[in-house]
C-alpha cells in the first residue's frame, strides 16, 4: 500500500486500525475547516446569516454530484443517527406495521427503530442473516424471509458496523420497490469507500458519514430523501425553517437546514474533501486497501484460531474485515491492544460473538497488519484469544 500518513495528522507513536469508527482528517482539510470558523468569528453575523447559507449550498452541490443526486434532495446532519431519527420520529407508524431489517445493523439505528415502534406500536423485525455469508443469493432469501403483509418498510444498512460485510442493497431496494416498500439505506461506511450511485440505487431514503471514507471533519454526513417523500419529514428541531418568513424553492431545505445557532463548519468542507480525494488518486488508494483487506483476512483469522465471515471478494470486503476472536472479556482485549501494543482497533461484542475488526486507509503500511497479526499470536499464546 502506497503511505500517505504525513498527509493526516495522527499520533504516529499509535498503529491506527479503526478508520471505520471515526474516520480521520487530512491536515490540509482540518486547515480548510479551522479556515471556516475563523471566518464566522471574525463576522458572525455576516457569515451565519449570508455567507454561511451560500456555501452551504455551494457543499450540497459538491456532494451531490459525488454521490449522484440533486443538490436539493439532500441536507447535513451531524451524523447517520441524527438523520435516520428525523426519519423515524415522521414516518407515521401504526400498531401493527412492520420495519424489515437485519440482525446486523448499528447498535443507535436498533436503539431509535425500538424507540419510535414502542411509541407507536409498530414493531421493528430483525431478520436473522446467517453466519458465514455464502452468497448473495442466501442473503437476499434469508432477508426476504422476514418480509409479511404488514411490512411497511425496509431498513438496512449498505456495510454493516460490527461484522464489515457489503449487503447486497441494490437487490433489496429494487425488491422493495416492486412490493411498493419504503427503503431507507444506512451507508455511513459507504461514502468514499465504495461506489456510490444514488440515481442508480433508487433507495427512497440514504444516510451517509462523510466524515469517515471521505476524510471531512468529523459531525458532517447528510440525509437523502426522494423529492416526491421530502414533505412527509418534519425538522427534528424546529426552528427558523418552519414557516420560514423567507422561504426557499424547498421546504425540505429550510425544514432541515436553518438549526439556529450552530457551527456548521464541517459541512462546507465538502468542496475541498471532493478535490483532495480527485488530485490524490483516493480511488486508487481504497483499491490497495481492499486488495490488503482480502489478502491478509484469512491469515489474521489463522492467526486467531478462527476462519473469516465471508468469502474473500469485494462482493463481501471493502476496507474493512471483522475477525473473529474467542474471548469472555472484548473490553480487556481492547485495552491490552492499546496499552501494550499500541494499536487503536475496536474489539466488537455482537450477538454472542466477538470481533477485532480491522479497517485500513491510506495512511496505513503493511508493517501495520504484521503488527496486528503478531498482537493476536502474542495473545493467542497468553490463552487470551
Amino acid at each position: 500500500m502506497k503511505n500517505l500518513a504525513s498527509l493526516f495528522l495522527l499520533d504516529d507513536s499509535v498503529t491506527f486500525l479503526n478508520h471505520g469508527s471515526f474516520g480521520a482528517c487530512p491536515k490540509e482539510l482540518f486547515t480548510v475547516y479551522q479556515d471556516f470558523q475563523l471566518q464566522m468569528e471574525r463576522e458572525p453575523v455576516q457569515f451565519v446569516t449570508t455567507i454561511g447559507p451560500r456555501l452551504l449550498k455551494e457543499s450540497r452541490t459538491a456532494l451531490g454530484e459525488y454521490i449522484h443526486c440533486d443538490a436539493d434532495d439532500v441536507v447535513f446532519t451531524t451524523n447517520p443517527t441524527y438523520a435516520i431519527n428525523i426519519i423515524a420520529k415522521s414516518l407515521d407508524l401504526k400498531p401493527g406495521d412492520e420495519i424489515l431489517a437485519t440482525n446486523h445493523e448499528y447498535g443507535a439505528m436498533d436503539r431509535t427503530w425500538k424507540y419510535y415502534c414502542r411509541k407507536s406500536g409498530a414493531k421493528y423485525v430483525t431478520q436473522q442473516l446467517s453466519l458465514p455469508f455464502t452468497s448473495r443469493e442466501k442473503c437476499l432469501e434469508e432477508f426476504w424471509a422476514g418480509y409479511t403483509e404488514r411490512t411497511r418498510v425496509v431498513f438496512i444498512n449498505q456495510v454493516s458496523s460490527p461484522t464489515a460485510l457489503i449487503f447486497p442493497v441494490k437487490e433489496i431496494c429494487e425488491r422493495a420497490r416492486e412490493l411498493g416498500l419504503i427503503t431507507i439505506v444506512d451507508g455511513a461506511h459507504v461514502p468514499g469507500h465504495l461506489p456510490l450511485d444514488l440515481s442508480e440505487l433508487k433507495a427512497d431514503i440514504y444516510t451517509g458519514a462523510c466524515h469517515k471514507w471521505m476524510l471531512t471533519p468529523k459531525g458532517n454526513s447528510f440525509l437523502y430523501v426522494r423529492k416526491e417523500l421530502q414533505d412527509q419529514f418534519d425538522p427534528l428541531l424546529i426552528s427558523w425553517g418552519y414557516e420560514s418568513e423567507r422561504p426557499g424553492p424547498s421546504r425540505f431545505l429550510d425544514y432541515h437546514e436553518y438549526q439556529g445557532t450552530r457551527d456548521f463548519s464541517a459541512f462546507l468542507t465538502l468542496p475541498a474533501a471532493v478535490k483532495f480525494l480527485r488530485e490524490h488518486h483516493w480511488d486508487s488508494i481504497s483499491a490497495l486497501c481492499r486488495t490488503a483487506v482480502l489478502e491478509n483476512y484469512e491469515s489474521l483469522c489463522e492467526i486467531a484460531g478462527t476462519k473469516p465471515i465471508a468469502p474473500l471478494t469485494p462482493e463481501f470486503l471493502g476496507q474493512m474485515c471483522s475477525i473473529p476472536i474467542r474471548t469472555d472479556d472484548p473490553d480487556k482485549i481492547k485495552r491490552i491492544l492499546f496499552e501494550q501494543f499500541r494499536i487503536e482497533i475496536p474489539v466488537v461484542s455482537w450477538l454472542g460473538r466477538v470481533f477485532v475488526r480491522m479497517s485500513l486507509n491510506g495512511y496505513n503500511k503493511p508493517e501495520d497488519i504484521e503488527k496486528l497479526g503478531n498482537a493476536l499470536k502474542e495473545l493467542k499464546s497468553r490463552n487470551m484469544i
